[in-house]
């Protein structure tokens, strides 16, 4: 058996191309929140794949775009610095006749080939050189070969890659062969984590990061971005029965920023908030191993994306 791999593996990309659901995909459980709308995961958030051959700790980070808010520049910040960082970095991208706006400021990050517009090779600023770069192409299976290799040509053209895996996250097509190649590249190293341990973040936040996926894909495309959730309280009930399931009692507020946002989230009588805890309740109680009673409220903050003090009061800590 070889040497023992490990580091830390940055995964970046443009919003809503899959990033969460290759990091839940390859560390073979949920962790990080999924949906169908933009800047979903605004946190960095860690999981860990520990194999024989090594330990290969993810950082999923926030979707590099164009910021309009303080929470907006504060994703973007977070994104471009865990890439600094990294051991590796996977850039994931999916299918399309161009490279966009998104993708080629990606490669700015990264270091575009040839010198940029102030004559420097490369991006110095995010101090970079030398860190291994993946390029993984996600969704390769709604596409032909041949548009699959003009698609890497264009990139190969833009960026050095030290490898290029074409993937389907959601179908673990290619998973075993990015799995490979992670582990190639990543230096040998020291166990970070016990073999067993898939995360480090605290339950508190996994419950709150749960409720806000489900408000994500019940809710109307225009409210999800101005939402947060806070975890107001989370205490485990004394048990007297040896064995049994810890039961908590866990409040969260949902926090919008109109009044009439916040009537759409409750719902009429009560039945779209219901909705939302419920099926956040049964998938943290799957995913802790847990019983829990969940209690939801809504409170209206106008303008919390642009205050510092109640972004920091939500768990996002901008003076980083």
């Amino acid at each position: 058996m070889g040497k023992f791999k490990s580091g830390f593996v940055a995964l970046i990309g443009r919003t809503n191309v899959g990033k969460s659901t290759l990091m839940n995909r390859l560390i073979g459980q949920k962790i990080a929140i999924t949906s169908n709308k933009p800047q979903t995961t605004r946190t960095k958030i860690r999981t860990i794949l520990t194999t024989e051959e090594g330990q290969a700790v993810f950082l999923d980070t926030p979707g590099i775009h164009k910021a309009k808010t303080k929470l907006g520049e504060y994703m973007v910040n977070t994104a471009e610095r865990t890439v600094a960082e990294a051991d590796l970095i996977l850039w994931l991208i999916e299918p399309s006749d161009y490279i966009g706006t998104g993708d080629m400021h990606i490669a700015e990050v990264l270091g575009r080939k040839g010198a940029d517009s102030k004559g420097k090779e490369g991006s110095e600023e995010c101090n970079i050189a030398g860190i291994p770069k993946v390029l993984v192409i996600n969704k390769t299976d709604t596409i032909s070969k041949e548009k699959l290799a003009e698609l890497i040509n264009r990139y190969k053209d833009l960026c050095d890659f030290d490898e290029v895996v074409p993937i389907s996250a959601l179908k673990g097509y290619n998973e075993d062969v990015l799995k490979k190649v992670i582990f190639k590249l990543l230096p040998e190293g020291p166990m970070y984590y016990d073999e067993d341990e898939l995360t480090d973040q605290p339950e508190r936040q996994i419950v709150a990061e749960l409720i806000r996926e489900k408000a994500l894909k019940l809710l109307d495309d225009e409210i999800p971005h101005g939402i947060a959730v806070a975890i107001e309280k989370m205490k485990e009930r004394p048990s007297n029965n040896m064995g049994a399931d810890p039961f908590y009692d866990i409040e969260a507020s949902i926090v919008c920023e109109r009044e009439s946002h916040k009537g759409i989230i409750i719902g009429k009588q009560g039945a779209m908030i219901k909705k939302i805890g419920t099926a956040a309740r049964l998938e943290a109680e799957a995913l802790l191993g847990c019983r829990i009673n969940l209690k939801l409220f809504v409170k209206v903050k106008k303008d919390w994306r642009d205050s510092a003090f109640l972004l920091k009061n939500y768990g996002f800590d901008i003076e980083d």
